[in-house]
């Protein structure tokens, strides 16, 4: 079997940090998965003002489940200097102040005079409230999913961010795993696009319906993918152990003519996220959990039938720190002045698609 050692340096558009992707891949029939494996580095850049080049300071808002994960990330970064967590549950705050030696507080607003930016990881009906303080007092915010409640929420952060210069981050995780680099290299021309996001029932995040909580994930996807404006959305769902929906479909049609069937639940007996792409004259199935790829297109060699051969290629991403890459993105819009990978444009854009779907589902 002959085999090919590619390192290849890569500027992408899907994102501003560059790719490092050290890959073997085979030139038959693939019958061994590829083995791919992508490192991130920030590209080198100068900043003269003196402001830009310091250690930024940075403080966590909410150091639960995920909250505490952002402070790991921020802690270990040689960019920034993490000099507060917060949290309303003081005892929690400490316990993380304490494994990095930083500050604990229980009020967000003891800190708005001390820091840069802050990575904002409350329940979502206090996201507007203390982002809007924040980037008024000058703040960058790095805002987990979903950026707002209401879409009028988030137009109003994106304009106090552009007004004041400011960088508005959203937390949609999935842009940043590794498979997304195959997905974004091999991918023309989507015509259908089918999604499948399935979770166990946990009591985290249940302040939302599984729509804003699992769905907008692929939502997010979708929109980057296809980008074109939506035509028509469909949908259904219910709930079964929460108020909320738990279990949702939608079909999203696109002026483009792609259609997206979206299916999302958090009552399963698994784990599943995988994403499945259909182009003329090609297939591509992506699983997010596991990172494998695979790439099926149309060959150039007639079968017995008369039909072409199907070429089949399987790529297995090795894991990367998909968090550590979107904490080190919005560092790096920061010290640029540039565009994080996903805007407050882009959170606003796929809340706007996720309250839609939600309204079409019949009261539960």
């Amino acid at each position: 079997m002959l085999c090919a050692n590619v390192g290849i340096l890569l500027n992408l558009s899907f994102t501003s940090v560059k790719f490092l992707i050290s890959n073997t891949f085979a030139l038959s029939e693939n019958k061994k998965p590829t083995r791919a494996k992508v490192s991130y580095i920030i590209p080198d850049f100068k900043i003269e003002d003196s402001f830009m080049s310091r250690l930024l300071k940075v403080a966590v808002v909410g150091v639960g489940h995920l909250g505490r994960w952002h402070a790991d990330k921020y802690a270990a970064s040689a960019d920034c200097e993490l000099v507060a967590v917060v949290d309303n549950n003081l005892e929690a705050a400490e316990a993380v102040a304490q494994k990095h030696g930083t500050q604990a507080c229980s009020n967000y607003r003891d800190i708005l005079t001390e820091v840069d930016a802050i990575s904002l990881v409350v329940p979502t009906n206090r996201h507007y409230k203390i982002a809007r303080e924040a980037l008024k007092a000058g703040i960058h915010c790095l805002v987990e999913k979903p950026i707002s409640e209401t879409v009028e929420q988030a137009t109003e952060l994106i304009e106090i961010a552009e007004a004041k210069k400011l960088v508005l981050q959203v937390g949609h995780i999935e842009r940043f795993n590794s498979v997304m680099l195959g997905i974004k290299q091999n991918l023309k021309h989507p015509q259908f696009i089918e999604s499948t996001r399935l979770a166990p029932f946990s009591l985290r995040a249940t302040d939302v319906s599984v729509v804003l909580d699992l769905m907008i994930h692929d939502i997010d996807i979708i929109l980057d993918l296809v980008d074109s404006p939506i035509s028509r959305i469909s949908a259904s769902g219910t709930s079964v152990l929460s108020d909320t929906i738990d279990i949702a479909n939608a079909r999203i049609e696109f002026e483009n003519k792609c259609v997206a069937n979206v299916t999302a639940s958090r009552i399963s007996q698994k784990r599943e996220r995988k994403l499945r792409i259909f182009s003329k004259d090609s297939y591509i199935s992506a699983d997010f959990q596991e990172k494998i790829l695979s790439i099926n297109k149309k060959g150039k060699t007639n079968n017995e039938a008369g039909f072409k051969d199907i070429d089949h290629q399987e790529i297995r991403y090795d894991d990367t720190d998909a968090l550590n890459l979107e904490v080190l993105d919005f560092i790096r819009a920061i010290k640029t002045n540039g565009q994080p990978t996903v805007s407050g444009m882009d959170g606003r854009r796929a809340l706007q698609t996720a309250i839609e779907i939600t309204s079409l589902i019949l009261p539960i």
